[in-house]
């Protein structure tokens, strides 16, 4: 208990810290008038407030905190997250651009030289703003849908163009209520799967707060069903609770399990896993993608949905064709795009390890900060082919 509060100490200590480096960076070069350093620093001020506050407002929700006024404070701090996010970024690229100032323009003036450290401050402000607006009008639309052909070694010929729709990581919670939900389900069903599959994270909440924004799940419509996957979000969220909740509305839930759906006159393997860290929450949940297949018919084309991309070492062992997973956004928006290299084997799109085609999905939805850049979100139609 006195680690976590320690860290979280430290971490708003750096988050302050971090306000108050743009501040010194950016406030100075934007004007000299005191009302107009005082503004700033109060923005400042109110953004370093308003990011932990988003963060705790599901307990503030549980402490009696109305639902509107968390979600307000869970709006106003992701949007600020999102925006300190990008000027972060863009004022550590003014800083380095500056440092270099005198070797890459030593025949500029002083009073030049003024003029473009004013003038990149000004710079940083408008690409904050615009990056903020434009990631948030990504974030916020019905995901586009993405075609991706499967080519499947001995494909029956019954399964020849065989369709599965994936969703993942829509996260409902604060900012994703249920029409933004109902948007996705009516894009999916006008797809006449023959399959959904629901990749994991689809909350951030209870089922008592969200039961209400995840119904529009019961209306999806698939020739062989709609399946489900644990994502670590959902153990955030009590899993148990949500594998109970998305079972009662019709959609089948595979917890290291397969099914065999019978197609035409050719037979498929679905299996489904838990979330890869599913056993830190409990032990009983270990994801298994070898457990996953056992029993199944030989000779069937065999597809595992898992969360996480770091199954696919083991779903491949097993011997899969085809592992389709979410969890990393694409990186959401720039620059994280980069880091999850750190994390996950693969960061988005179609892969391939030894005899397994993977495919990770940027998500249909988003986590914290409404904003996507370069990493859109995505409805994945996967279709499957003979080589």
């Amino acid at each position: 208990m006195r680690r976590s509060i320690s860290s979280v100490f430290i971490i708003l200590g750096l988050l302050a810290a971090l306000h108050a480096w743009i501040g010194w960076q950016l406030l100075p070069a934007l004007s000299i008038h005191p009302g107009w350093i005082a503004l700033g620093a109060a923005v400042l001020t109110l953004s370093f407030l308003l990011m932990p506050v988003a963060l705790a407002a599901p307990y503030l929700k549980r402490r009696g905190l109305s639902e509107a006024w968390s979600d307000r404070l869970a709006w106003a701090g992701m949007l600020a997250m999102g925006a300190f996010s990008s000027a972060l970024l863009l004022t550590l690229l003014r800083a380095i651009a500056l440092a270099l100032l005198p070797w890459l323009a030593a025949s500029l003036s002083p009073i030049q030289r003024q003029e473009m450290v004013e003038l990149t401050a000004w710079l940083v402000l408008a690409l904050t703003a615009a990056a903020t607006v434009i990631g948030y009008l990504n974030a916020r639309r019905t995901a586009a849908v993405v075609e991706v052909d499967v080519p499947i070694a001995n494909l029956p010929p019954a399964l020849e163009g065989f369709t599965i729709v994936q969703i993942s990581d829509i996260h409902v919670g604060p900012t994703i209520k249920a029409p933004y939900l109902q948007a996705i389900v009516d894009k999916v069903n006008a797809l006449q799967p023959d399959v959904v599959a629901i990749t994991g994270d689809l909350v951030d909440g209870s089922v008592r707060q969200l039961a209400p924004h995840t119904a529009p799940l019961a209306q999806l419509r698939a020739r062989h069903g709609a399946y489900f996957v644990t994502g670590n979000h959902e153990y955030y969220s009590n899993a148990h609770e949500w594998i109970d909740e998305v079972r009662r509305l019709g959609v089948t839930v595979l917890m290291n399990e397969h099914v065999v759906l019978r197609h035409e006159d050719a037979g498929l393997v679905l299996a489904g896993v838990t979330d890869y860290t599913a056993h830190h929450f409990d032990p009983t949940h270990r994801s298994d993608p070898q457990a996953a297949i056992a029993d199944a018919p030989a000779h069937h084309p065999r597809i595992l949905l898992a969360h996480q991309p770091r199954s696919a070492t083991a779903a491949a062992a097993a011997g899969y064709d085809l592992q389709l997973s979410g969890h990393t956004h694409g990186g959401q928006f720039f620059p994280w795009n980069f880091f999850v290299p750190l994390q996950q084997p693969y960061v988005a799109g179609l892969k391939r390890l030894q005899g397994l085609w993977i495919y990770v999905s940027r998500g249909t939805g988003y986590w914290g900060p409404p904003k996507r850049l370069l990493a859109p979100s995505e409805i994945t139609r996967v279709r499957l082919t003979a080589r």
